[in-house]
Order: structure tokens, then sequence, then C-alpha cells
């Protein structure tokens, strides 16, 4: 729907279907009770989530259409998409393979490619803007050596690139600008905003003007080409495992010229362990399950930080000088504590209010998954659990 500050939806991969047939028979399940909950009187933005598979059959120009006249009728666009998950995200062991197959495939460009030409049609005429996000390059652990790590850099930075110039193309025969937003996540090649920019300023940008060069584009037009469709995803759970502060990562970006593509508004767990260690230790192992990543940053009391790769390892090695930890297990927005536990809420806050002040992006998407794999007493009914967190942010707007 649309808000003064921009877009806002909530992100499909919450519901399953790998293929569209079963992916939108949730959508015409679940929407329209969403819609007449938080906007009965408004256009509703879906931040539509497509599988590979799903992908290649909404290209079916009978899906297609079936699909278009679905989102007229029931008074609904989509502004957004999630492109990460390239495969199955329900009902199976996700974890690492989240990112796979990475930026170093053509699978990953193609799907990719596919995605945004489906965008361009999708987008409704009165909109020009649209926005995928995407995996950090890889995952930094499957890179055994660092000339390995490097290599792995430079396949994906071509291959985002190759990107790049079927958004120009696209632009050129649509008017529509799109945009591929890069998601940082802990142990993601690019895990937070330092990364990013020094990936985007040794990277991206310089093998991006010699790529584009070949095409008849000066270095200034393929500068601005690459910043206008390739993004930073502002994903606030990840921004937040890392303990990094939203006026600080926006003041970095505004220095170099690099845009927001959309903010991902999610929460992660908190443990704060200066007191009742082993009750916290205990109830915390409760969310230690086997679909998804849940990597831990964990901060000692003498500031420092040490990363872990998932929850089992956390709390296996877990040390007495460990002050607090951050972990990537987005939990419902609308809660603040979970028990003895609380979650990075204030960071959704603090987030929203440096928009507000000055709006850097048009595309506000909520991304909460794991209403599966809670504990039982925080799950509910899913539909309404969407739309207690569309209201909770709608306030915060």
């Amino acid at each position: 729907m649309q808000t003064p500050y921009g877009h806002l939806s909530y992100c499909s991969n919450i519901h399953p279907g790998e293929e569209w047939v079963a992916h939108f028979s949730v959508l015409q399940s679940s929407i329209p009770e969403i819609k007449a909950a938080v906007c009965p009187n408004e256009k509703m933005g879906i931040g539509l989530r497509l599988a590979n598979q799903a992908s290649i059959d909404l290209s079916e120009k009978s899906n297609f259409d079936e699909f278009k006249n679905w989102l007229e009728a029931n008074d609904c666009y989509v502004f957004t998409m999630n492109g990460f998950p390239y495969g199955g995200f329900h009902n199976v062991v996700v974890k690492d393979q989240v990112h796979a197959p990475d930026w170093t495939t053509p699978e990953r460009t193609n799907y990719t490619i596919r995605s945004f030409e489906l965008l361009a049609k999708l987008l409704p005429n009165n909109l020009t803007e649209g926005g995928i996000s995407t995996s950090p390059l890889s995952y930094r652990f499957w890179w055994k050596t660092p000339e390995a790590l490097e290599e792995a850099k430079k396949i994906a930075t071509k291959n985002i690139i190759s990107v790049v110039e079927a958004l120009i193309d696209l632009h050129t025969s649509t008017g529509k600008i799109l945009h591929l937003d890069i998601e940082p996540e802990p142990d993601g090649i690019l895990e937070n905003s330092d990364e990013y920019i020094a990936w985007y300023k040794n990277y991206l940008l310089p093998m991006g003007i010699e790529q584009l060069s070949r095409k008849g584009f000066t270095s200034e037009k393929a500068v601005e080409g690459i910043k206008t469709h390739i993004q930073l995803c502002y994903d606030v759970c990840h921004f937040a495992v890392g303990f990094e502060a939203p006026q600080v990562v926006i003041d970095k970006l505004e220095i170099e010229g690099l845009k927001v593509g959309k903010i991902q508004i999610s929460s992660a767990l908190k443990v704060d362990f200066s007191s009742d260690t082993e009750e916290k230790l205990k109830v915390i192992a409760q969310y230690n399950e086997p679909t998804y990543l849940h990597q831990v940053v964990a901060q000692r009391k003498d500031g420092s930080c040490v990363k872990f790769q998932d929850l089992t390892e956390a709390i296996a090695s877990f040390e007495e000088n460990i002050s607090s930890w951050r972990v990537h297990f987005h939990v419902p927005l609308f809660l603040e504590n979970y028990g003895v536990l609380s979650s990075t809420q204030s960071d959704i806050v603090d987030t929203i209010n440096v928009h507000k002040k000055v709006p850097f992006t048009n595309h506000l998407e909520i991304e909460t998954y794991t209403w599966g794999v809670l504990p039982t007493e925080f799950q509910a009914p899913l539909n309404e659990s969407i739309i207690r967190e569309i209201n909770w942010v709608k306030r915060l707007l």
C-alpha cells in the first residue's frame, strides 16, 4: 500500500509453493483476508517471492495473464520481489543452501533476469520503479582459500554486470527503472555496509565501466547505469546482528553516492547475558531448529565481537566473558520480548525514524518467514500474524 514514506508490503516468501500454481493458490486464499484488514479501501502492494520454477511457470502467457487479472480484480499490485531464495524454502533443510546457486553461476543470473522481465510487466502503469533483492554474491565459507574467494567475487561481479546490461535494455524498452538490491547477510561474501561499499568501489564500478565500455558507454554513463540499477537491500535484522546503526550506514552510503532500493523490515533475537545466563542458554536452545541458518554475533565484555556460523556452534562455545548475542532469527516484529530473551525491535524503530526524517527508499517490505519454526507459544494463525505485523509498521509510519 502507498504510505507517506513509500510503498509497504510483506514478502510472500512466508508462503510455500516452489511451483507457481501452488504459490498462487496460497496468495489467492491469503491476500484478500489480509487486505480487508489492513487496507480495505486502497490498493495493496505485494512483495512477491518467486522460486526459480515459479518464475518459469509465470512466464507462460496463460499463467501471467491470469495473475495480472487477479491483481486488478483484487485491487493489488506488485512493486518489489525477493529473488534471494532460488529453490526450496519451506519444509526442507535450507541452511547455507539459501545462497545456491550463487552469483558465480549462470543459473542465478538467468533466474534474476527472468524475474526482472516479469516485474517490468507486473508494475502498474503509474509506477516506474521496481526492485528485486538478492544474495550477497555467495556464502563465504564455500570458498576455502583467499584466492578462491577472490575469484568468486570477480565471477559473481561479472554476472551481476550482465544483469545491469539487461536492466538498461529493459529501461530503454519499457521506461521502467529496475534495480537489483544486494542484501548483505552474516557469512555472505558481503556481510556488512563496509564490505558492500568496498565491493562496489573496488569490483563493481571498475569491472562495470570496462564491461559497459564495450557497448559504447562512457565511464560517466556506465557509473550512472550501475548506480541506478545496483542498490542496497537494507535488511534491518541483518544490520542489527552486525551491530550496525542505521544512521551510520545511510551516511556512509550517501558519501559514496550509493542508493538503497528497499528496506526489509525484520527483527533479530537478542540475548543479554548480564544475568540468568544458564536459563537464557536453555531458552535460546529452543530456537536452534534445523531449517534455517541462525548466525550469531557475540559481543564480549571488552566490546570485541566473535562470530558463529549457527546457533549450535555458539551454544557449544559459550564463554563467561560474553555479554550479549545477536542471533539471525527473523522473529515477529511486534514483540520486543520473548520471555527472558529480547529482540532488535528498537533497530526497526530507529531505521524507520531515520527514513522518516530523510526518506532514502520508496520500498518497504516486511520479512518474517520463521512462523512455522518458532516455539509454539509464539505461533498464531498465519494471516492473523501478518495482519498484526503490517498494522504495527503502519503505526510506526
